[in-house]
């Protein structure tokens, strides 16, 4: 009588795990491990998502959620299993910022599909070989496993047709601690540009999923989310936090430790667990400390801070004009920001200077090399006759920042209310991980100027005043 009602069981169970992708998933746990899947609401959540894609509801879909909350079990193992289950020809690739975490996923595809439960489930799937990052089955089906910039040579994703014949799932592709490196980060979004978005047999219809958590406001996802690929992309956004104010995952992670995370490093509880690359209320750089001001109080000393760009689509060009005043505060006067090339560029330049004044004195940086000591050598020149300073950049952006920070902090910066503070102010909040990082460059050369960190000795003609 038991084996009778055990057989049922498993024959209902059986009929369950192909219609849903999460049942799929909590069953074959249970038959993998032997003991329950601790379940969360959000595992729902992206497996209707995931479901969705398999139905040619979505093509693009971007799913943001902390990490170890069971987002490569679900979107990768689970996902593509059961998708194979379905569609035994599926063809796959799958990616990761490291290519053996991604040949580890491979294999535990591949492993579930070799689990005899699997097989009741899904008696039609038969692997044709053994290797573990690219394997196929009897039926055709491919799955291909590699690192994020890596090359994907003779093998692409999906079919030509109506109905589901695989994806592309980006699983993690960057390296928590190589976010912040412009170079890697946008090395990654080359990578996807050149290498997987020609990858998809079908343009149109095959899917591309990438789940992960958030690093910076440029990482993939935000590129993407931007526009960055021209395509609409839906969003399953997951912050550790839920909208009433209680832990997505409570089970994992209670009120009280998510309070201590955060209170231990804002940054990464930010992007990671928050899913937002800065804390709300800013993190080196807290901007609500600052006092927004009408009139600029007399006595002050200024210096302009520039960090120069040079084209007209990529980073900015910003001149931060910031006074010292005499009982010790600071004041940032203005902020000047264009993206321009060279020529307007150093437009800009002279004709902030004549409005500013020869008192206040100017400092530029000196780009490495030869080159650099000539562009400083023609600004100079352009600015003869005010106190122009140069000196190449020392430490990362975020030492450099740190002395301005530490006052904004405490409430000893002032800002003259102007246009320009909303862009500097959310520019503050998200720094170091934001889009962008060309005004708070300029103000910290401006206060590390001010305060005599750097060589006083200007590179043009000193200027009374200071």
């Amino acid at each position: 009588m038991h084996a009778e009602h055990d057989l049922r069981e498993r024959i209902v169970a059986a009929e369950l795990a192909r219609a849903d992708l999460h049942f799929f998933a909590r069953w074959m746990f249970m038959q993998r491990r032997g003991f329950r899947w601790q379940r969360a609401p959000h595992h729902r959540l992206i497996c209707d998502a995931l479901t969705r894609v398999f139905r040619g509801d979505v093509t693009r879909l971007i799913i943001n959620i902390p990490p170890r909350y069971s987002k490569t079990e679900l979107a990768v193992v689970n996902f593509i299993a059961w998708s194979l289950g379905q569609c035994p020809d599926a063809e796959f690739i799958h990616a990761s910022y490291s290519a053996t975490l991604a040949a580890n996923n491979s294999a535990a595809v591949r492993a579930m599909l070799q689990h005899e439960e699997y097989r009741r489930i899904f008696p039609g799937v038969r692997l044709a070989d053994e290797a573990r990052a690219h394997w196929t089955t009897t039926a055709g089906g491919v799955m291909y496993a590699t690192g994020a910039a890596g090359t994907i040579t003779g093998f692409g994703a999906g079919k030509m047709r109506d109905s589901f014949g695989g994806a592309i799932i980006i699983d993690d592709p960057h390296k928590a601690d190589e976010a912040r490196s412009d170079v890697i980060r946008h090395g990654v979004i080359d990578w996807f540009q050149n290498t997987i978005e020609s990858r998809k047999n079908d343009p149109a219809r095959t899917p591309i999923v990438v789940i992960m958590q958030r690093l910076h406001e440029q990482d993939l996802a935000g590129w993407l989310l931007a526009g960055g690929n021209g395509e609409h992309w839906e969003h399953l956004c997951l912050p550790v936090w839920r909208d009433d104010g209680t832990p997505l995952w409570p089970e994992k992670h209670s009120a009280g430790d998510l309070r201590r995370m955060e209170a231990a490093s804002p940054y990464i509880f930010a992007g990671q667990y928050r899913q937002r690359p800065a804390p709300p209320e800013g993190g080196i750089f807290k901007p609500g400390m600052l006092e927004i001001v009408d009139a600029v109080p007399a006595g002050a000393m200024w210096c302009r801070g520039w960090d120069l760009g040079s084209t007209t689509d990529g980073d900015w060009s910003a001149g931060g004009k910031l006074g010292k005043l005499p009982d010790g505060r600071y004041i940032i006067g203005d902020m000047q920001r264009e993206r321009f090339g060279p020529d307007d560029r150093d437009a800009l330049l002279r004709n902030t200077a004549a409005r500013d004044g020869i008192t206040v004195r100017i400092s530029i940086p000196q780009d490495p090399g030869q080159a650099g000591k000539t562009q400083v050598l023609a600004l100079s020149r352009m600015l003869a006759g005010y106190a122009v300073h140069s000196s190449p950049e020392t430490g990362d952006k975020v030492t450099r920042a740190e002395p301005l920070a530490s006052q904004v902090n405490v409430g000893n910066v002032l800002m003259l209310r102007g246009s320009w503070n909303d862009a500097l102010i959310e520019e503050m909040r998200t720094f170091p991980n934001g889009a962008w990082d060309d005004q708070i460059d300029a103000l910290s050369r401006a206060f590390a100027q001010l305060i005599g960190d750097v060589d006083q000795t200007p590179s043009g003609v000193q200027a009374p005043g200071l």
